[in-house]
């Protein structure tokens, strides 16, 4: 299996700065509450306005911060440091809160942007830099809506695509255990009253436009929650005829017909998504385990059908990178 290495980091992170800054084309997330509303993206979001849409940016930002930290010798960790230094002020996130404060908001980004801003408050919480500080009022923010939201979601949203719950809690709890304890408990509870008791999934995936397993990103988030024995009782019971190749689904890499499609680009993304997840699932079984060997070649075969094709099209080359360090680190 490929890993990580300063040349694949290298291509990445110069990949990624291309596009950060370039506001065009952007999907904008956006109520109309008013013809004052329809103003340029970067107005609106003085960051996060590059990368075709707020929430790739957001992990854009995630990608190369941690690229920085893992080779701070890589050709592109000045321009990284220097793009920061300028981006990531508290006046800045000033305008990004302020979004968040605009009638019919609400619903932004939820859950998975929410989930990614997290993620890169953590990050930059490892660099001995003002950036962690400087963004951690919009970290606030979207752990208050957390907090807000978990309750009252009666049911898990098991999707493949942005809305997927799973992912998003993954990344949250990372955020919460050190940060709000509360909030890292609100998650337990809620995952293990919606996923504890899920057995012999059928995983009927993918969809045709997804980029996430709900059935894996579902078992990623429990091995985080649960110890070693646990987790291995909930698993063989959650996919219990893994050993037998079966779903055959979760170990057969999806077919992208359309690159030039940015939903069925999705499809790469799942490739990727999956790798990470199967290697995360392997670490957690433990070597002894006998899926722990069939979860590491899946992960090996996944990684390879789209790792070559990060880049190309716009459509993917937006954001693919992001998860193809997810799969390779």
């Amino acid at each position: 299996m490929t890993l990580l290495s300063q040349d694949i980091a290298s291509r990445f992170a110069a990949l990624t700065l291309s596009h950060l800054g370039r506001e065009y084309p952007f999907k904008m997330d956006l109520v109309l509450n008013g013809p004052e509303d329809a103003r340029a993206p970067s107005e609106h979001h003085p960051i996060f306005h590059g990368s075709f849409d707020w929430h790739s940016c957001v992990h854009g930002w995630w990608q190369v911060m941690r690229l920085m930290r893992l080779y701070p010798a890589m050709a592109e960790a000045a321009a990284i440091r220097q793009r920061a230094d300028m981006m990531l002020t508290p006046e800045r996130i000033a305008g990004e809160c302020a979004y968040l404060d605009r009638p019919m908001s609400a619903g932004f980004e939820r859950p998975y942007g929410w989930a990614w801003l997290l993620a890169l408050h953590s990050e930059l919480a490892r660099h001995d830099a003002p950036w962690a500080a400087a963004i951690a009022p919009l970290a606030a923010a979207f752990a208050a809506r957390f907090h807000d939201f978990l309750p009252k979601l009666t049911y898990p949203l098991r999707v493949g695509t942005h809305f997927n719950i799973a992912f998003a809690l993954i990344h949250a709890h990372d955020w919460a255990q050190d940060r709000d304890p509360a909030l890292a408990a609100l998650i337990e509870e809620r995952a293990l009253s919606w996923f504890g008791q899920d057995r012999a999934c059928q995983a009927w995936e993918p969809g045709g436009d997804e980029f996430l397993s709900p059935a894996l990103c579902e078992a990623l988030l429990m091995s985080r929650l649960l110890d070693q024995p646990a987790f291995s009782a909930w698993f063989h019971q959650f996919l219990p005829r893994l050993a037998q190749g079966e779903p055959a689904t979760l170990f057969t890499p999806a077919i992208v017909s359309d690159r030039s499609d940015g939903k069925i680009a999705h499809l790469d993304g799942l490739n990727l998504s999956r790798a990470w997840c199967w290697r995360g699932i392997a670490a957690a079984l433990g070597p002894a385990d006998p899926v722990s060997l069939l979860a590491r070649q899946a992960a090996g075969v996944h990684l390879d059908a789209s790792l070559p094709h990060v880049a190309g099209d716009y459509m993917g080359e937006h954001w693919l990178a992001t998860f193809a360090l997810l799969a390779l680190e």
